[in-house]
């Protein structure tokens, strides 16, 4: 674009969140460790007399490698934290992260991210030794050529958070023409609108989840069957009251309000404590029904 053209904002009336809000892209890569055996997919269809295609075999080159097995399954936990720390915004992977949020979220992903690393090296270096067991595994399905070397592999081992700032719906700094400028920042006014309904009822979807849950397991007296519970129904509660803290970045005074009493009516809740009275049980279920009739009622939601 020229410097010397003139650039224009459009104004419009969608809710500013750019000051209160940001996006984060987790990428996270690792090796499968799979790999499609075409001349045994040719022998399975050949041996079932099927027709040719409608069988592959799918081979795990190291067989059950633990060091490997711990990578992906970390990456997974890793992304579950990801996504329980922000809230949804585009297909293409952005998630919404509140500012109030970022501090914390960078410190538990960049701890994640050196684990992770951990991990890739602990594999790396054990991975000379599992190809040559392999090689007993897979019996006839083992290919060397398959293989990569371990300088290679590092390449496909990736743990990056990206932050972007997040613009006004308004902000179109292009030189386009006016009238052409209008119905772009009408398209964005519409699909910023959106997404930030999106992303607000993943919070509250959440939190009713948390809590549908809670009323369900705290539902019994003394004289009836116990209901077991773990710990993690009443950290996964308190988790819910932290998020509708930080991520109510529309300052929605209805999420103020549920966080509030969902605030008071966890103070001082342990789930020991759940479990041995029955009072405090029905006082906390009664209190959780409360705020989950807030949430009920919110026409967008469809609870």
């Amino acid at each position: 674009m020229n410097a010397s053209n003139t650039l224009a904002n459009v104004n419009t009336n969608a809710p500013s969140i750019s000051t209160s809000a940001m996006l984060v892209e987790l990428s996270i890569s690792t090796w499968t460790g799979r790999k499609l055996d075409k001349r045994a997919s040719q022998d399975v269809t050949a041996q079932a007399s099927a027709q040719k295609g409608v069988a592959n075999v799918n081979k795990k080159l190291l067989g059950d490698c633990a060091e490997l097995d711990a990578v992906q399954k970390f990456t997974a936990n890793a992304r579950n934290v990801h996504y329980a720390m922000t809230m949804p915004w585009s297909d293409t992977g952005l998630r919404l992260l509140p500012t109030t949020q970022y501090f914390k979220y960078h410190r538990e992903m960049s701890t994640l991210q050196a684990e992770y690393e951990r991990l890739v090296n602990v594999f790396l270096q054990a991975y000379d030794w599992e190809i040559s067991q392999a090689q007993v595994k897979l019996g006839d399905l083992f290919n060397s050529d398959e293989y990569p070397t371990a300088d290679s592999l590092t390449s496909k081992f990736k743990f990056k958070m990206n932050y972007m700032p997040l613009a006004d719906a308004g902000d179109w700094r292009v030189d386009i023409g006016n009238e052409a400028k209008d119905v772009l920042a009408t398209q964005y006014e519409s699909y910023y609108a959106t997404q930030l309904q999106t992303a607000m009822g993943d919070v509250w979807s959440r939190a009713h989840d948390a809590l549908t849950k809670m009323s369900e397991r705290l539902d019994y007296s003394d004289g009836a069957t116990k209901k077991i519970f773990r710990d993690s129904l009443v950290d996964n509660v308190m988790d819910i009251i932290e998020l509708l803290g930080a991520c109510n970045i529309t300052n929605d005074p209805t999420m103020e309000l549920a966080q509030k009493q969902l605030s008071t009516a966890m103070r001082g809740i342990t789930p020991d404590a759940l479990r041995e009275d029955a009072y405090l049980r029905a006082e906390t279920k009664r209190h959780v029904d409360e705020v989950k009739r807030i949430i009920d009622k919110l026409p967008s939601l469809g609870m």
